[in-house]
């Protein structure tokens, strides 16, 4: 045991990450256990601790002003409450065998080894960043950390063309697109994929490629990048796919996010199918008694299909560490799972979705059908009533619901919240036809659109059962 710890006799906690899951794990563990009884002690090679990093597109289209608003614990408070948190250090090596992290200073490159009784891993994702000539040009630019946001805020005030383009066409790279538009440029979108929003159906993504463009936003689809082509200064001037050129004076990377777990896997620890590391149901590191793991480094159970998936959310990573600190504080919590809930916006177009999509139930290897219906977000006859479009997939044999997505205005991103709990909960669409949901006029019509929804589910489920 470390006997470094205050007072001599107690346990070392090491957090590898200082940001949604690490250190929310570091302050759950500080609740129930004093700094006599165990020393925690959090590394963290960036800037900054504890920040949003969803929060990162909004400051930088000006929808939040000051950087620091994002930032929900400074590494002060952290140490005022006798967690060592040491910033601009980076661990290098885990030493499972000796129980003890490798770590180097970033500005000094120094290096040292610190033991560990018990061992936190939140290293979080890394932005996908495509292996194509003049990708790491001055002006590309990945948005993953508050250090990211300000270097692409330096770039945009020190660039004097207005023209962006924003390379995919996942969450980041639509809410990107918006900030972009917001700051005055005119913005191109070239996405992989038929449409933009792939965490969508093609027929659902539809809505958004149209409300983008409408927003005065180019889509381009069905086309990949293949080089950044960059000026005679070596800065980007443009993108080029297989057919075309998009002239560029900054371009973001919005392709999405792997695990960051180069770390974890030198150190032997299992991974999934997705490059996450597995946990038990207690965020436990499958096989180690004394080293856990959350956040965007983890794969999570997806309790509609059963499988293993990594969904990066700072909502999944707060709740790991709640759960990490509890256990490694001497407690008891358990993670069960997700059932893949998720909302965003481009300009005033909400999307949501939750649940399985059509390609993931047919993976899955389940029998479905799905239901689509257009209604409003107030009763019709109320001011501001605006569209929105439900999309329900259903169990063919069961009518178990299996997902739901949402594309509307104001109203309708957060409706899919009904959807979630009626998944986690396992209900049927027949049972959500009977759920006594909120009603007034301004607020939803008589029967609210997710169970207009449900109910014609419930008769496709009928008519193919």
């Amino acid at each position: 045991m470390n006997m470094s710890a205050a007072g001599g006799t107690g346990e070392r906690l090491v957090v590898i990450g200082g940001d949604a899951a690490g250190m929310s794990a570091a302050s759950q563990a500080r609740r129930l256990k004093g700094p006599r009884d165990l020393e925690i002690v959090a590394f963290e090679r960036g800037h900054f601790s504890s920040y949003s990093a969803c929060g990162i597109p909004y400051w930088v289209g000006g929808a939040v002003s000051d950087r620091d608003e994002l930032i929900a614990r400074k590494p002060e408070e952290h140490r005022a409450r006798d967690i060592d948190l040491r910033m601009r250090t980076e661990v290098t090596e885990i030493d499972l065998a000796r129980g003890r992290v490798r770590v180097r200073d970033v500005d000094s490159g120094a290096e040292s080894w610190t033991s560990y009784d018990k061992l936190v891993i939140g290293t979080g994702a890394r932005p996908i960043r495509p292996r194509m000539p003049g990708v790491d040009a001055p002006g590309v630019h990945g948005v993953q950390t508050l250090d990211d946001g300000q270097a692409l805020l330096d770039t945009l005030a020190g660039t004097r063309g207005r023209r962006a383009v924003v390379v995919g066409a996942g969450y980041i790279g639509v809410e990107m697109a918006e900030a972009l538009i917001n700051r005055g440029y005119e913005v191109t979108v070239v996405n992989r994929g038929r449409e933009p929003m792939s965490t969508l159906d093609p027929d659902m993504g539809r809505l958004v490629h149209e409300a983008m463009e409408g927003l005065g936003i180019t889509m381009v689809n069905d086309a990949e990048v293949t080089e950044v082509l960059t000026g005679d200064d070596g800065r980007v001037r443009a993108v080029a796919t297989t057919d075309a050129e998009y002239p560029a004076d900054v371009v973001v990377l919005g392709i999405g996010v792997r695990p960051e777990t180069a770390l974890a896997e030198a150190a032997g620890l299992p991974l999934g199918a997705h490059g996450g590391l597995l946990t038990d149901l207690g965020m436990r590191v499958r096989g180690h008694e004394n080293v856990w793991a959350g956040g965007d480094c983890v794969e999570v159970l997806d309790l509609v299909s059963g499988q293993e998936r990594h969904i990066p959310l700072g909502t999944h990573a707060n709740k790991h560490g709640q759960v990490i600190g509890t256990n490694a504080g001497g407690g008891y919590a358990t993670f069960p799972g997700v059932v893949g809930t998720a909302v965003s916006k481009v300009c005033d177009l909400e999307i949501a979705r939750t649940g399985l999509r059509e390609k993931d139930a047919l993976r899955a290897g389940l029998r479905f059908v799905t239901a689509t219906v257009e209604s409003t977000s107030r009763a019709g006859y109320y001011p501001g009533a605006s569209p929105m479009t439900v999309k329900m997939l259903a169990e063919r044999r069961t009518g178990r619901l299996l997902g739901v997505q949402i594309v509307g205005r104001e109203g309708a991103g957060k409706r899919v919240d009904v959807a979630a709990v009626a998944l986690t909960a396992g209900m049927t669409v027949e049972q959500m036809t009977a759920l006594d949901l909120g009603y007034a006029p301004p607020f939803s019509p008589v029967w609210d659109p997710v169970l207009v929804a449900a109910r014609k589910a419930a008769r496709e489920v009928e008519r193919h059962g």
